[in-house]
């Protein structure tokens, strides 16, 4: 096997990997509603590949419930009911606590230290009233307290879990954003120490707080879903 041969598989696989991440982003941002169509010669023109990453990207969309395949129609947008919806917060109030209570034993200092930052910033933020840049800062914390897990799997459905949510719910802004940012402070503090107890009962009580807090988003209304065909320009690629 030529050094050519050896390398293709890679290529692709990072092609593959690459696609997924774009299709699953604008499945979450809503560029492609639920119900549509997703059209593999039009995605690959969309991202600039060719239709192979596009097929295995969909197989690996459908299996994490974002796309499904429907009879003589092809794949198409999942669209989750709201049992399912409902499903994610239950299953996130169970997941998010066992992520705190591995991180505070098996966080690194690199961590550590992204986590400090992004809660002096929040706290920043929220004081002088810039509440509409906190958004971003929840998402990076909440990414990096999943990588502090020290664990591949839990990390990987923790992001999951949170972009499915953000997905199917509209989250409202927080009523008390520098209280939301103190806990976070407090959890931090509890993961520093080592407590995994009070680590896991810090993160309950924040995944407890949704309902709430989180609207549903209205799915596309029957006959009425767009397909991708028609939220697709003719030849784009990412930059």
């Amino acid at each position: 096997m030529n050094g050519y041969d050896k390398a293709e598989p890679d290529s692709r696989r990072i092609s593959t990997q690459a696609v997924c991440t774009a299709i699953r982003d604008d499945i979450v941002s809503g560029t492609f509603p639920p119900g549509g169509r997703l059209i593999e010669e039009l995605l690959a023109r969309r991202y600039g590949v060719s239709r192979v990453p596009v097929r295995e990207a969909l197989r690996t969309l459908a299996s994490e419930g974002f796309v499904t395949t429907r009879r003589h129609a092809g794949a198409c947008v999942a669209e989750p009911t709201e049992q399912e919806a409902a499903d994610l917060l239950e299953v996130r109030a169970l997941l998010e606590p066992l992520g705190a209570a591995r991180a505070a034993q098996r966080r690194t200092e690199a961590h550590l230290k992204v986590l400090r930052g992004l809660v002096k910033l929040g706290q920043d933020r929220a004081r002088s009233g810039r509440t509409a840049e906190l958004r971003p800062l929840d998402d990076w914390f909440d990414e990096t307290l999943a990588q502090a897990s020290g664990s591949t799997s839990l990390a990987a459905l923790l992001t999951q879990l949170r972009l499915k949510i953000a997905w199917v719910y509209v989250p409202e802004p927080p009523l008390r954003p520098v209280r939301d940012w103190e806990v976070r402070g407090t959890l931090v503090d509890a993961i520093v120490r080592g407590d995994a107890e009070r680590a896991r009962s810090i993160a309950a009580a924040r995944a407890g707080r949704a309902p709430g807090e989180y609207r549903l988003r209205r799915p596309a209304r029957p006959g009425r879903a767009r397909n991708a065909e028609h939220t697709l320009p003719a030849a784009a690629s990412r930059s």
